[in-house]
C-alpha cells in the first residue's frame, strides 16, 4: 500500500503558496497525499492539482479554549477515518493541537514543521509573555512523543527549541526553508528606468513594512529617483496587520505604492532592481529565496531566517531590525551603485541554485518520511 500524508496548515493560501510544490513531489515519489485546511475560496485549487482535500475547523489567531477543542476534535476525526502513515503539520496551531490529535488517535508519525515564530515570539508585554509560555508549553506537549520530529528552518530557532528542553537534539532537522524553483524564477537582466524597490510580504508590521516607508520617505526627501513597492495583501487575522487605511494613504502621499496581492511575482521581480525585506524575524523567508533566484541583491535586517539567505557583503546587505535610518542608508547605497546590484545579485542567483533549490526540499522531506516508514513492512513504522 502507497504510506498516506497528510498535510495540516490552517490557512489555504499559505499552502498554495509554500507547501503545494512539496505535497506534489510527495506524491510524485510514491505517497498518498491528502491536505487538510478551513475552508477558502481557494481550495479548489488544491483539488484541481489532483490532491483529496478535507476541510477542518481550525481557525487562526486566539480563538479561544472552545474553538481550539472543536479543532483538535475534528482533526482527531480526520486521522481516525483516515488512518495516515504520516501527519505533517505547520505552523503553531496545527502542530499543537494536531499533534494532540494524533495522541488521541494513536497516529503512528508526527512532522511539525517550525515554518518561524512569527507574532506572539516578537511582541511585547504580559499578555505576549503569557502567550509565549503557552505556546512553548504546547510545543513541549507536542514534541514528547517518541515518533515525533521537527522541522526548522533555521538554526536560532533550533537553539531556542533545545534550550528550552522543547525537544531532544535527534529530534529535528533542518531544512531550507520552502525551497524555490528555479525554472518559474529565473535569473533576469535589471530592467532600464529609475532603480525599483519591492517589499514583497504579507502586510504586517511586523516584516518591518513601517520602517520601509520611512526609508523611502527619506531617500525621497534626499532626492534620489526611485520607485517603491509594497506588494503582498495584508492579513486581518494577524494582530501585526497595517490598516488598509494606512495603506491606501501611503499610497495617496505618494512615498510608496501598494500594489496589494500580485499572483506574478515573477515579473514583479524582474521588474525590480532591489528586494527587501526588513522584517523582525522569520523562518527562511520564501519572497527572499524568490528575489535571490531572479538574480537581484538583497536588503534585509540581521536576523534569524533573513540571514540564511541574505549574506553581508554576498549577495545583501544586511541592517539592524526595527530601525529605518540603516536600511535607508542601505537602499540609497544600492540605488547609487549599479554595479554592486549586479554583483550581489549574480552571486544571489548562485546561491539560490546551489542551495535552495526546490527538489532539495522535497529530497529532505521525503528523508524524513522514509526514517519512519520500515520498508520491509509497508505501513509499519520505525523510531527515525
Amino acid at each position: 500500500m502507497m504510506p498516506r500524508v497528510v498535510f495540516v496548515v490552517n490557512d489555504a493560501p499559505f499552502f498554495l503558496s509554500h507547501r503545494l510544490q512539496l505535497a506534489l513531489g510527495v506524491q510524485a515519489a510514491g505517497y498518498d497525499v491528502h491536505v487538510a485546511t478551513p475552508e477558502h475560496a481557494r481550495v479548489h485549487e488544491i483539488r484541481s492539482a489532483g490532491l483529496p482535500f478535507h476541510p477542518i475547523p481550525l481557525l487562526r489567531g486566539t480563538a479561544g479554549a472552545v474553538s481550539d477543542m472543536r479543532g483538535a476534535l475534528g482533526l482527531a476525526r480526520l486521522y481516525r477515518w483516515l488512518r495516515p502513515d504520516i501527519v505533517h503539520h505547520v505552523a503553531h496551531k496545527p502542530i499543537i493541537l494536531g499533534s494532540l490529535a494524533a495522541r488521541w488517535v494513536g497516529a503512528p508519525a508526527v512532522v511539525n514543521a517550525i515554518s518561524g515564530l512569527g507574532y506572539a515570539f516578537l511582541a511585547e508585554g504580559p499578555k505576549a509573555a503569557l502567550r509565549r509560555r503557552l505556546i512553548l508549553a504546547g510545543y513541549r506537549a507536542a514534541f514528547n512523543h517518541r515518533r515525533a520530529i521537527g522541522i526548522f528552518q533555521n538554526p536560532d530557532d533550533v537553539r531556542l527549541f533545545v534550550g528550552r528542553g522543547i525537544l531532544r537534539r535527534e529530534q529535528y532537522v533542518i531544512v531550507p526553508g520552502s525551497g524555490v524553483d528555479l525554472t518559474a524564477f529565473r535569473d533576469t537582466p535589471e530592467p532600464p528606468g529609475p532603480p525599483r524597490v519591492v517589499l514583497p510580504a504579507r502586510m504586517l508590521w511586523d516584516k518591518g513594512v513601517g520602517e520601509f516607508v520611512e526609508a523611502i520617505r527619506q531617500l525621497r526627501a534626499s532626492g534620489l529617483s526611485l520607485r517603491a513597492d509594497l506588494v503582498g495583501d495584508t492579513d486581518l487575522a494577524n494582530p501585526a496587520a497595517v490598516p488598509i487605511d494606512r495603506l491606501r494613504s501611503w499610497t495617496e502621499e505618494g512615498v510608496v505604492q501598494w500594489l496589494g496581492h500580485q499572483t506574478d511575482m515573477a515579473r514583479i521581480y524582474a521588474e525590480a532592481h532591489i528586494v527587501c525585506l526588513p522584517s523582525y524575524r522569520e523562518g527562511l523567508p520564501k519572497v527572499l529565496l524568490e528575489g535571490a533566484a531572479c538574480g537581484r541583491a538583497l536588503v534585509a535586517t540581521d536576523v534569524p531566517g533573513c540571514r540564511e539567505i541574505a549574506r553581508e557583503g554576498e549577495n545583501a546587505i544586511l541592517v539592524r531590525a526595527r530601525e529605518s535610518q540603516p536600511l535607508a542608508e542601505a537602499l540609497a547605497r544600492l540605488i547609487s551603485d549599479r554595479f554592486l546590484r549586479v554583483r550581489l545579485g549574480r552571486r544571489s542567483r548562485e546561491i539560490a541554485e546551489a542551495e535552495y533549490g526546490v527538489e532539495r526540499v522535497i529530497e529532505a522531506t521525503l528523508e524524513v518520511y522514509t526514517s519512519f516508514l520500515a520498508p520491509s513492512r509497508g505501513r509499519g513504522i520505525t523510531h527515525p
